[in-house]
């Protein structure tokens, strides 16, 4: 089998509905693929929903929600494809968004892990490829400390403000919102480390890439909108701490620099 597409869900049944609309009017005319829903929120109904209007889809209902990362490794278990493409619902695919990932990896035997240019829904451009964190880099992301001279200048780095989003590009590390990667390397170095309930797990996996000696690679060509939002951003340092959104960044951050440290880029050019 060419490809499995691994879409987890949580409170969101018409995002995650809409997301699977859109790959089934995808061009996938030439590739054999499964798709393979996570449910982490069973009250939503959605597995009976999708027995009636998508048989052919696999479903794995949890009794709580396990988190991105677990429901996602739950996914990749029971998948069969050569590639695995992660999905987050609240993201829709251009009818040649799959074929094109899917031809550039087959061609690119030293890449383990491709993602697309980013669309918002109104179609401005989403950032989604990264350089690795500084040590303030996520208080400058999620405090109003993000609009002092130091945090803009770190921020600008961060976010590759430098670099064309019209070209492929070797970058550190991929939004973990749309993303194909390597099953034989995942099968190596795992996909989503469970300790990070929520952020950090996509910079974790591109770090264990890269160290797997494999590339990480941000390919506009292939494109998809995003319905992302960031609402803890920019707040109050004091009602960040009771903001959920915002504690499970800072835990996830202290628990990423446990594991790695801040460690120089390791990026090699495409």
């Amino acid at each position: 089998m060419d490809l499995s597409i691994i879409i987890v869900n949580y409170k969101n049944q018409g995002l995650t509905l809409n997301c699977l609309k859109s790959i089934k009017a995808a061009d996938l005319a030439n590739l054999t693929y499964e798709i393979i829903v996570v449910d982490n929120y069973p009250a939503d109904n959605l597995a009976k929903i999708l027995q009636q209007q998508y048989p052919a889809v696999k479903v794995i209902v949890n009794q709580k929600n396990l988190g991105m990362g677990a429901a996602n490794n739950q996914g990749a278990a029971v998948a069969h494809g050569k590639y695995l493409l992660v999905a987050n619902y609240d993201t829709l695919v251009f009818p040649d968004t799959i074929k094109k990932l899917y031809a550039f990896m087959e061609s690119h035997s030293d890449v383990g892990l491709v993602g697309p240019k980013q669309f918002n829904p109104d179609m401005t451009l989403q950032d989604t490829g990264y350089r690795w964190h500084s040590l303030l880099t996520p208080f400058y992301r999620r405090t109003a400390l993000g609009k002092t001279s130091a945090g803009k200048k770190d921020l600008a780095r961060f976010l590759m403000k430098d670099f064309s989003h019209d070209k492929i590009t070797a970058v550190d590390w991929l939004l973990g919102s749309f993303f194909m990667c390597r099953a034989d390397l995942i099968k190596k170095i795992g996909l989503f480390d469970e300790r990070f309930f929520l952020y950090f797990e996509d910079t974790d996996l591109c770090r264990r890439v890269w160290q797997a000696g494999y590339k990480v690679i941000y390919d506009p060509e292939a494109q998809i909108t995003h319905n992302h939002g960031r609402a803890s951003a920019g707040v109050p340092l004091h009602i960040l701490i009771f903001n959920s959104a915002g504690r499970y960044h800072i835990v996830s951050w202290l628990k990423y620099l446990c594991k790695w440290g801040i460690k120089k880029p390791i990026v090699k050019k495409i």
